[in-house]
């Protein structure tokens, strides 16, 4: 099998744009597009797909999650070119099951028409797929896109998280007030940072780090290319990673090859132990396992935080950051006069917590 699997540059901000592609020439070849960063992201995916795979249609089509920089770009994408299938999870399908957190504020039909009009990309997404006669998927743990299989998150879990969520209305319950705290602490830190020295032999990445509950129903998506594991994370953290480790355990999958870096490099998405799961343990400092990609911002100096960076470079895989570039992993030839990139250092100065 050939493939390629490519991280596209998203502008300034953070945000997600994966091109994937794989088969062979006898049986044919998949394309494969993970979240579509902002709205202006489209024109580079699509001139991304016209350069390098013309007259090709988009197989699957993945959003990861609802947040404005994986979600948006991917209207413009479909707008332009065929797509056989959609997979995204629209939260306003759950609504009945998460009505009872709202404690009387909101109708069944009032919910849902609260929660349509907080993700409103989502909605075209929907209307266009429905027009071009695009099929749509819910993305939950074991659903087969193509050669990948979805690992996080499961059903239930997901359900159970559209309150917590960002775009949905307060729940009547503690939980609200606890995440609001926990933002609010977080605003506190991040306004007391300070510099920590590591070494190869000194991790201080945390060991209980927590990220939204958006971040948490991220889809994680695990493909087995030419016999070498592919791990697609999206913005998920310990909990999503942790989730996906246990049902990829179950499966029996091989440790991946090639792992996305979660959330931009962000210092709240991993944990050791969930690196550890993933990755395996500590190497020598010589050893290389795998390679990590990581989709960072053209005015994102200070990511991939130099913590997660330097747990991944441990656990014997290299960095390599999009920035203003786009990068490319492959196998089989990948893309003809392709510049290689260039690995993030290991840092002995971070930043704390």
């Amino acid at each position: 099998m050939n493939y390629e699997v490519d991280f596209l540059p998203v502008g300034e901000g953070s945000g997600d744009a994966i091109v994937i592609r794989y088969g062979n020439d006898t049986e044919g070849y998949y394309l494969h597009v993970v979240d579509g960063g902002r709205t202006e992201t489209a024109e580079t995916i699509i001139n991304h797909i016209n350069k390098f795979y013309p007259g090709y249609h988009i197989n699957h089509m993945v959003l990861s999650h609802a947040d404005d920089d994986h979600a948006t770009g991917l209207v413009g994408v479909m707008e332009k070119i065929e797509v056989k299938n959609l997979w995204m999870n629209r939260p306003w399908l759950y609504a009945a099951e998460i009505l009872h957190h709202f404690h009387g504020n909101f109708t069944l039909q009032g919910l849902i028409n609260n929660i349509k009009e907080r993700h409103p990309y989502l909605v075209d997404l929907e209307r266009l797929a429905i027009q071009k006669g695009t099929h749509i998927h819910e993305v939950f743990q074991g659903a087969k896109i193509g050669a990948f299989t979805v690992l996080a998150p499961a059903r239930d879990r997901y359900v159970n998280s559209i309150p917590d969520f960002g775009k949905t209305p307060d729940r009547y319950t503690t939980e609200a007030a606890e995440l609001q705290s926990f933002g609010l602490f977080r605003s506190l830190v991040e306004a007391a940072k300070k510099k920590l020295e590591e070494k190869w032999d000194v991790e201080t990445l945390a060991k209980n780090a927590v990220t939204s509950a958006s971040n948490e129903s991220c889809v994680v998506q695990y493909g087995l290319l030419d016999g070498k594991g592919v791990l697609l994370t999206a913005d998920v953290g310990p909990i999503g990673l942790t989730e996906a480790g246990n049902f990829g355990a179950q499966l029996e999958l091989d440790m991946p090859k090639f792992v996305q870096v979660p959330h931009h490099g962000s210092r709240h998405n991993v944990t050791p132990a969930v690196l550890d799961m993933w990755l395996g343990p500590k190497q020598s400092q010589s050893t290389v396992i795998g390679k990590a990609f990581c989709s960072v911002g053209s005015n994102k100096e200070d990511y991939p935080r130099g913590q997660v960076t330097n747990a991944f470079m441990r656990r014997g895989f290299k960095v390599y950051s999009t920035r203003d570039k786009w990068i490319s992993h492959s196998g089989g030839g990948g893309h003809p006069d392709t510049v290689p990139a260039v690995a993030e250092e290991f840092a002995n100065e971070v930043e704390g917590l």
